[in-house]
């Protein structure tokens, strides 16, 4: 009886472990995403952030812990992460992104990598989505809730995107969505 107990309780656990590690967004970095582009073709969704950042800790604590928004973003992409301000070295499109400015004693805002600029990010947090061919398809800059976010992953990994030529598209697009990510 004892042996069957703790059994249970053996299984519990790693059904309660696995059920919390299914529940996190699979991120990568930029370099992984591209290399795992090439082996099979997906889009990427960058969440491009800095460490002073307080609506990108928001989007960490709120948006990022969302159970349909980690469904979604590990089902339709290659999630990457990108310290806008770090020194990753990144290689894209033949050519090498680093951040030789970066200040490892200064607190605070520090000098943003190549790879953002390259990018033309201007604010944070920026959420950047890139075709399966890794070409940017757009930035999303600032803070977004689930319910938010859930029409840009729509709207990319279906690419809708490629339909809404206009501004007067993109609001037709937007009223007659139909969100179903919940809080």
């Amino acid at each position: 009886m004892k042996h069957i107990k703790l059994l249970i309780g053996i299984l519990l656990f790693t059904f309660s472990v696995a059920e919390f590690q299914a529940q996190e967004i699979n991120w990568m970095s930029m370099n992984e995403a591209l290399a795992a582009q090439k082996k099979a073709p997906k889009k990427i969704f960058m969440d491009a952030y800095t460490t002073w950042c307080g609506p990108c800790k928001l989007l960490d604590k709120n948006t990022f812990t969302n159970k349909d928004v980690i469904n979604f973003i590990n089902k339709h992409f290659y999630a990457v992460k990108f310290n806008a301000e770090g020194t990753e070295e990144i290689t894209y499109k033949d050519f090498k992104y680093t951040n030789p400015n970066f200040d490892p004693e200064r607190k605070g805002r520090n000098s943003q990598h190549f790879f953002a600029n390259a990018l033309k990010i201007s604010g944070y947090p920026s959420l950047v989505f890139f075709d399966e061919k890794s070409n940017v398809i757009a930035p999303v800059t600032g803070y977004r809730t689930p319910q938010q976010l859930e029409i840009y992953l729509k709207m990319i990994a279906n690419n809708d995107y490629m339909k809404l030529n206009s501004p007067e598209a993109w609001q037709a697009y937007e009223k007659n969505f139909k969100g179903s990510f919940k809080d």
